[in-house]
C-alpha cells in the first residue's frame, strides 16, 4: 500500500520576470513524497531544482512567482497562503536547510542566539528553557561540545560545524519536512558523510520527510529512496534511486550519470612520461602563520611542514586532503604567492626561493594559475578577448597583431567560439568562464599551471568538459598540472600521481593507479571511503 504523500507537487509552474523578459523556471513539475522518505531533486544548473525548493518553503526571490499548480503539504495548499500564514508553517512544520552557511549564518550573532531565536519566534519556548533547548538541538545536530559551540560566532566555526549549526535551526521546530538545499556541496567528503549521516537518521528515527536538493549524483545514489531528475523546468525521470542508476530512461538522465566522476571509471589523462626531469621540485617546505596574542601559549601555526612535491613534465600531480589539510597553502608558496618559511622551490632545476624582481617574473611568466571561482578570477570589466591578451601584453610577447592571432587560436584550442571574443564574463557560462580562465593560463605557454579547484564549482556535463579539455591539452602541449583538489574521483579521472596531505603534513604520497587500488595510509583510506557513491560504483 502506498503510503499517504506528506508533500505533493501537482503541475507546478513558477517564473521570473527580469527585465530581458519572462523565464519559465518551473513548468508543470508533479512530486510526491511520503513521511519518513528521502526523495532527491537532482539536475544542472538552471534546471530548476531549487527554485521548485524555493516555492515549496514560499521563499522565492524577488520577481519569482507561482503561476499555476499546487503544493500540497498535508493536504493545504502551500500555494494560496498569505506570507504571514506561510512563516507559520516555516520553521515548526518545515525546515530549510540551506547551501552556504557563512550566507545563511549571522556573522555577529553567537550561534546558540540564532538556534534560540527560532523557538523564540514560534514561541515554542521561553528564553531561560531556550538556553536549554537549544544546546540540545545542536548536540541532536552532531555539533561537539555544544557548550561552547553556543557561545561561538560563525567565523569562528569550520564550515561542516557551521552546516550542522543550520541543521540545529532547521530542527528547533521539530519540522515533518527538512528540505536541504546542496546541504554539502561545499564540504570535505569525511565532513559531508557525517552531515548526511545525520539527515538520514533523523528520517528513519522520527519520520521526518527530506527533500535533498542535489547536483552531486553520488550523494543522491547513497541516500535517497527516490531520485527526481529535473532539466529545463521539467521532472525528466522520477524513480527509486536503484532502478534509476541500473536503467535510466531519459536520455538526459544517461547523459548525467555518464558524464558524473567515477572511482571505477578509467582514467582520461593522457599517459605520463616519469623518465622526463622534473619540472617542479618543492623540498621540505614550511609555512607559519603568526597567531594573534588572544590565541595563548603558541606563537605560530604552522600550516604546511615539511611537504616535499616533485611534478615532472607533462605530468598531473593531484594534491589532495581535507579543509585545513595545507594543500591550498602548498600551491600559494609553489606559485610564491606567499614567502616559504623554510624549504626551497626549484623550477627546471633552478632554485628560485628567494627570486625577487626579473627572476620572480621569470616565474610568473613559466607557471600559471587557473582559480576555483572562474567568475572571480575574470575581470568583468574586460572583454574575454583582452582577458586572454592580458598576459601577452604585460610581457611585450609579438605586436598587436600577433597577439590578436594568439589570442583567436586559445580560444580556437579550448572550444570557444570566435564570437566569445566581444563578450564579458557576465555573458559567458560557467564552463565557458573556465574555458577563459585556462586560455589565459595558456597564453605564455607555461610549463607548468596549478589548478586549484577548478571544476568544483562546475555542474557535471561542464565538469566533464573541461576535464577532457585538459588532458587533451596536456597531450598536445606536454604541460604540466599540480591539480589541487578534495574530490577523489575526479583526481581518479586527471592525475598520473597523487599527494595526500593531513594537517600540514604529507601523509602518502604515489602513483594514482597504486593509491586507489591499494591506499597505504587510514587517513588515505578514510577519504575514499567517504567518497559518495562508492558502494553503488564498486
Amino acid at each position: 500500500m502506498t503510503p499517504t504523500p506528506l508533500l505533493s507537487l501537482r503541475g507546478l509552474h513558477v517564473s521570473y520576470s527580469p527585465r530581458s523578459g519572462p523565464v519559465h523556471a518551473v513548468r508543470g513539475v508533479d512530486l510526491d513524497i511520503a513521511p519518513g522518505e528521502i526523495v532527491a531533486l537532482v539536475g544542472e544548473s538552471g534546471s530548476g531544482k531549487s527554485t521548485t525548493a524555493h516555492a515549496v518553503t514560499g521563499l522565492l526571490p524577488p520577481g519569482g512567482r507561482i503561476d499555476a499548480g499546487q503544493i500540497l503539504f498535508s493536504g493545504q495548499d502551500l500555494a494560496t497562503l498569505s506570507e504571514k500564514k506561510l512563516r507559520a508553517v516555516r520553521g515548526t512544520r518545515i525546515g530549510l536547510v540551506p547551501q552556504d552557511p557563512a550566507v545563511s549564518l549571522n556573522p555577529v550573532q553567537r550561534i546558540g542566539t540564532q538556534v534560540a531565536e527560532v523557538l523564540r519566534i514560534h514561541r515554542l519556548a521561553t528564553r531561560r528553557a531556550a538556553r536549554e533547548r537549544t544546546l540540545e538541538l545542536l548536540a541532536r545536530a552532531g555539533l561537539p561540545d555544544p557548550h561552547t559551540q553556543a557561545d561561538r560566532y560563525p567565523h569562528e566555526l569550520s564550515g561542516g560545524m557551521r552546516q550542522r549549526a543550520l541543521i540545529a535551526v532547521a530542527l528547533a521546530g521539530e519540522p515533518r519536512l527538512i528540505i536541504a538545499d546542496e546541504p554539502t556541496s561545499a564540504l570535505d567528503v569525511t565532513v559531508q558523510k557525517g552531515i548526511l549521516d545525520h539527515l538520514q537518521t533523523l528520517a528513519r528515527t522520527s519520520g521526518t520527510a527530506v527533500l535533498l536538493v542535489t547536483h552531486d549524483l553520488g550523494v543522491a545514489a547513497d541516500r535517497a529512496a527516490r531520485i527526481a531528475v529535473m532539466s529545463e523546468g521539467v521532472i525528466v525521470e522520477c524513480a527509486p534511486a536503484a532502478r534509476l542508476f541500473d536503467a535510466p530512461n531519459a536520455p538526459y538522465t544517461r547523459h548525467l550519470l555518464h558524464s558524473a566522476p567515477r572511482l571505477d571509471a578509467p582514467p582520461i589523462a593522457p599517459p605520463p612520461a616519469r623518465d622526463r626531469p622534473p619540472i617542479l621540485e618543492a623540498e621540505h617546505l614550511t609555512k607559519d602563520f603568526p597567531l594573534p596574542r588572544s590565541a595563548g601559549g603558541e606563537r605560530t601555526l604552522r600550516a604546511v611542514d615539511d611537504v616535499g612535491i616533485t611534478v615532472h613534465r607533462g605530468e598531473t600531480v593531484a594534491l589532495v586532503g581535507e579543509s585545513g589539510s595545507g594543500k591550498s597553502t602548498t600551491a600559494r608558496l609553489i606559485l610564491r604567492l606567499t614567502p616559504p618559511t623554510a624549504g626551497r622551490i626549484l623550477l627546471d632545476g633552478e632554485d628560485l626561493t628567494d627570486a625577487r624582481g626579473a627572476r620572480l617574473r621569470t616565474l610568473r611568466r613559466r607557471v600559471q594559475f587557473v582559480y576555483q571561482n572562474p567568475y572571480g578570477s575574470l575581470d568583468p570589466r574586460l572583454t574575454v578577448g583582452d582577458i586572454v591578451g592580458e598576459p601577452l601584453r604585460a610581457f611585450r610577447v609579438g605586436d598587436r597583431a600577433g597577439r590578436a592571432a594568439r589570442v583567436a587560436g586559445l580560444l580556437d584550442r579550448v572550444a570557444l567560439p570566435a564570437s566569445a571574443l566581444r563578450r564579458r564574463p557576465a555573458e559567458l557560462s560557467g564552463g565557458q568562464r573556465q574555458r577563459v580562465a585556462i586560455a589565459r593560463a595558456l597564453a605564455l605557454s607555461p610549463d607548468l599551471v596549478v589548478c586549484d579547484e577548478p571544476v568544483s564549482a562546475l555542474d557535471v556535463s561542464v565538469q566533464a568538459q573541461i576535464l577532457r579539455l585538459l588532458a587533451q591539452l596536456q597531450a598536445d602541449t606536454g604541460v604540466a598540472y599540480l591539480f589541487v583538489s578534495h574530490d577523489l574521483a575526479v583526481v581518479r579521472q586527471i592525475a598520473h600521481h597523487v599527494v595526500v596531505m593531513r594537517a600540514g603534513r604529507v601523509v602518502e604520497s604515489a602513483p594514482a593507479d597504486d593509491l586507489f587500488r591499494a591506499p597505504a595510509h587510514p587517513y588515505t583510506r578514510g577519504l575514499l571511503a567517504a567518497v559518495p557513491g562508492r558502494e553503488r560504483a564498486g
